[in-house]
């Protein structure tokens, strides 16, 4: 009898040799090879694997692709900066853009680093039904309208159902959601945002809500912010996701975490996600930046810096005249003083709570000199962002699991892939190919060195990339390789529902 011949070895396009494998879906936590044929990973094995090309990661973490549910950053520079801090997948979901055909096809023309995605973007839409404002114009245009007047007044009964044809609208372009930066508008009725998530629990996909003002800090505001997001949930069913909690909470993160949870024990469905940076920055010409709102809520005017000058606040006139001379500029907000003990532990308890999961906001790249190539890597002098575009998940890295030990590696990873899949992936089965290290998954792969990675953007250098991560592939194709980011690497593919 002739011996069978024994099957083919499989030969995969590439082989990560050695590294210690991390599944969060499964909990395969071993030294083991991963072999990535096309865009897909194609085996985890324990045994040696034969590829055309084989990479020596022994001694480094191989990790799903982080996935940011909240970034701004939508350009090529911007995720270049993301890329470094090891996120594959992008996505603007609190904002969101409207029309949102326009924001994908713009992406798709240009081409990304990075994996993409938007949700239906409530804010502009309602500049365009309520305001009369143009609609669309990308995130840009968003920012400069925060702080007109007309789109933030109440809705005749026409304008809602205007409204809400848009975003029905943006739904049916594949949109991931809908983006409610309702604490830019905080006047309006509390049953047009029971409509709109009415409307998302329909179609089956997530609310994304910058909460509006809570009590404490706005006696007069129409419905408590936690509490108009459990309400949501409870009454419409809606998978209500609480964005940056810590940045709209600020001292009351405690009782804002003990409302979503007593949500949770009534069988509502309420997620959060936190960054671990004590300021926030949004368009000066925001609502509670009026100075009017700063005065009420006991904030010191000196909290706000004028992000592309440096500039601290000196009284309200300078607020008045920066608003009134360019209210999309961008600004931080200094809400908790990450060198104060008592200030940090608000931080670290929202970031360490087991719903919460680690999302950036990372913000649009302002250009102070106008002459800057936006596309020329490394960047040129006066770029300035938010030092959380560049580091918020290297930061949660270095921080919780190197230096305090609050998260293990495993849990730290999967807060920034798996359990943000996790939200969207009810309604957008593309992320069920996300987040996980196993065979027939998305090659979206992180490869790092848990002793070194670590951000290094500050205030102060707010575009320094994070180091550590010496691998990043998006979609199988190297977007970091060796430690640097390949500038022509363009491998990202929209997220869509």
């Amino acid at each position: 009898m002739t011996p069978a011949t024994p099957p083919p070895v499989p030969v995969h396009d590439l082989v990560l040799r050695r590294g210690r494998v991390l599944d969060p879906e499964s909990g395969f936590d071993a030294v083991a090879d991963v072999g990535v044929t096309g865009r897909s990973i194609s085996a985890v094995s324990t045994e040696p694997l034969t590829g055309h090309q084989v990479l020596d990661v022994a001694g480094l973490v191989v990790a799903p692709g982080f996935i940011d549910l909240h970034s701004h950053s939508h350009t090529v520079a911007g995720h270049r900066l993301q890329a470094l801090d090891g996120v594959t997948t992008a996505l603007e979901l609190e904002l969101g853009l409207s029309p949102v055909g326009e924001a994908y096809r713009l992406a798709a023309t240009e081409g990304r680093p990075l994996n993409y995605g938007f949700s239906a973007s409530w804010a502009q839409a309602r500049m365009a039904a309520v305001g009369g404002l143009p609609h669309g114009g990308g995130a840009l245009a968003a920012l400069a309208h925060l702080g007109a007047a007309a789109w933030q007044r109440q809705a005749t009964r026409a304008q809602e159902d205007a409204l809400l044809g848009l975003l029905e609208r943006d739904l049916a372009d594949g949109a991931l959601g809908i983006g409610l930066i309702v604490g830019y508008a905080p006047r309006v009725r509390p049953e047009e945002y029971l409509a709109v998530s009415r409307l998302a629990a329909a179609a089956g996909v997530p609310t994304y809500t910058h909460a509006r003002g809570l009590v404490e800090q706005d006696p007069l505001t129409p419905v408590d912010g936690a509490e108009e997001i459990a309400r949501a949930a409870g009454e419409t069913g809606v998978h209500a996701h609480y964005c940056h909690l810590p940045s709209t909470s600020h001292r009351h993160a405690d009782r804002v975490l003990a409302v979503l949870e007593r949500a949770r024990a009534e069988g509502a469905r309420v997620s959060t996600e936190a960054y671990p940076y004590g300021a926030g920055m949004t368009a000066i010409g925001a609502a509670f930046l009026d100075p009017g709102a700063v005065a009420a809520s006991g904030r010191e005017v000196s909290d706000i810096v004028h992000a592309a000058t440096g500039e601290r606040l000196r009284d309200l006139d300078r607020l008045r005249e920066l608003r009134a001379a360019d209210p999309g500029a961008l600004a931080f907000l200094h809400f908790l003083d990450e060198s104060d003990a008592h200030d940090r532990a608000f931080l670290d308890r929202a970031l360490l709570d087991p719903h919460t999961v680690v999302g950036s906001d990372a913000m649009p790249l302002t250009w102070t000199d106008p002459a800057a190539d936006p596309l020329a890597w490394p960047l040129p002098p006066g770029a300035v962002t938010h030092p959380r575009t560049a580091g918020t998940f290297s930061k949660t890295l270095r921080r919780y699991v190197r230096e305090l030990g609050s998260l293990s590696l495993p849990e730290a990873v999967a807060r920034a892939s798996l359990l943000p899949a996790r939200v969207l992936e009810e309604g957008v089965p593309a992320l069920r190919r996300k987040g996980r290290v196993r065979a027939g998954c998305d090659a979206d792969l992180v490869v790092f060195d848990p002793a070194t990675v670590s951000d290094r953007a500050t205030y102060a250098d707010s575009t320094r990339p994070s180091t550590g991560h010496a691998h990043v592939l998006v979609g199988g194709t190297p977007v970091v390789r060796n430690g640097e980011l390949l500038p022509d690497a363009l491998p990202g593919r929209p997220v869509r529902r």
